[in-house]
C-alpha cells in the first residue's frame, strides 16, 4: 500500500509517453519520476517499461499493471470529489469546453454572473469546434450539440436546438415571403459550406406532410454568426440554430419562415448537453455549474411559433 504514489507516477508516465511530460504535469523532476518507476519494478520483481531512444512503451505486465493503476487513481480522485461534495462552498478550477458560436452567443455572457455567486470557483472557458477528448485534454465539463447522446460520458440535456429558416423583412418585401416549402427554390440562399450541411432538405409539417426539396446557396459561410450577419443585411433565406437567430428576431432584424414546418436528418432537432466522466461523486463546483446552466435557457417561448413535444432523452 506503501507504493500509491509510484502507481500514480506509473500510469501518468505512460498516459504521456514519456519521463519528462510526466514530471511536468506532476510538477516533479524526471529523476524522480525516474525513482518512483524504479522502485515500483523493484517490488514487482520485473520490468514494466521498454524504453528506446525513440519512444516508451509498456512490457506485456505493464499495460496489465497500468490498467490497475489506472483504477486505483481513478478512485482516490472519487475519495476526493466525495469530500468537496460536502463542502459548503463551491471551490477549484473548473475546465469547461463548448462549440464556439454556443460559447460566444449563450455561456460567455453568463460567467460574470456565474462568478457573482460562486466566487472561489475559476472557470477556464475554451471554444472550440472539434470532438473534445475529455479525459487526455483534462475537462471538467463539456457542452456538445448532438442528434445522440454522448457515448461513454455522462450528459444532462439542457435544450433542444432546432434549425429555423429566417430572412431579413427587406428581402421578404422585395422577392416575397414564402408560405410552402415548395416556393423556396425561387429564393436566394446563405448556408452552411462545411461537414454534412447542404442544401438537401426533408421537412415535416405539423400536420405531419413530408416534402424533399433542395435549393442551392448563393452564398455559403462556415461560421453561423457570420451567417447571420448576411441576413441581417439581406442576403437571402438562411437555415441556422434557433439560439444564433433568437435575438434578431426578437429585434425584428430578420423574421421567421415556415414556422409550423421542421426539418428532418441532417437538420434534425440535437440535444445541447452538458457531457461529464462518470464518476458516482460529481464534484461540487461542476454540479452547482450544470444546475445554473440549467436555469438559464438561452432560448424564450416566443422563438418557436409552433411547440413540438422533443424526442426522447
Amino acid at each position: 500500500m506503501y507504493l500509491l504514489n509510484e502507481m500514480a507516477v506509473f500510469a501518468k508516465v505512460v498516459q504521456t509517453q514519456g519521463f519528462s511530460r510526466a514530471a511536468r504535469e506532476l510538477n516533479l523532476t524526471t529523476s524522480a519520476v525516474s525513482r518512483h518507476i524504479q522502485r515500483l519494478e523493484q517490488h514487482l520483481g520485473a520490468r514494466l517499461l521498454v524504453r528506446t531512444t525513440r519512444r516508451l512503451a509498456p512490457t506485456e505486465l505493464g499495460q496489465e499493471v497500468y490498467a490497475c493503476c489506472c483504477r486505483i487513481v481513478e478512485d482516490a480522485k472519487d475519495i476526493e470529489t466525495m469530500s468537496s461534495r460536502y463542502q459548503q462552498s463551491p471551490q477549484g478550477k473548473l475546465r469547461v469546453s463548448a462549440p464556439v458560436t454556443l460559447g460566444q452567443i449563450w455561456l460567455a455572457p453568463l460567467l460574470a454572473e456565474f462568478s457573482r455567486i460562486y466566487p472561489a470557483v475559476t472557470v477556464e472557458l475554451s471554444l472550440l469546434d472539434r470532438f473534445v477528448d475529455m479525459i487526455e485534454e483534462g475537462y471538467d465539463l463539456v457542452l456538445r450539440i448532438s442528434k445522440d447522446m454522448a457515448p461513454g460520458l455522462a450528459v444532462r440535456p439542457l435544450q433542444l436546438m432546432r434549425y429555423i429558416l429566417i430572412a431579413s423583412p427587406a428581402y421578404l418585401d422585395k422577392h416575397g415571403k414564402p408560405t410552402h416549402p415548395t416556393q423556396l427554390v425561387q429564393h436566394q440562399f446563405t448556408l452552411f459550406g462545411y461537414a454534412d450541411f447542404d442544401g438537401d432538405w426533408y421537412m415535416r409539417s405539423a400536420k405531419d406532410e413530408q416534402i424533399h426539396i433542395r435549393v442551392h446557396p448563393t452564398i455559403t459561410v462556415n461560421n453561423s454568426t457570420a451567417m447571420l450577419s448576411v441576413v441581417e443585411q439581406h442576403g437571402g433565406i438562411s437555415l441556422l440554430p434557433d439560439y444564433v437567430a433568437a435575438n434578431a428576431l426578437k429585434t425584428g432584424k430578420v423574421v421567421r419562415l415556415l414556422p409550423d414546418w421542421e426539418f428532418e436528418q441532417n437538420y434534425a432537432p440535437r440535444h445541447i448537453v452538458v457531457a461529464y466522466h462518470p464518476t458516482r461523486h460529481l464534484a461540487l463546483k461542476a454540479r452547482v455549474f450544470i444546475d445554473f446552466l440549467h436555469s438559464h435557457p438561452f432560448l424564450h417561448d416566443d422563438v418557436r411559433a409552433v411547440p413540438r413535444s422533443e424526442p426522447p432523452r
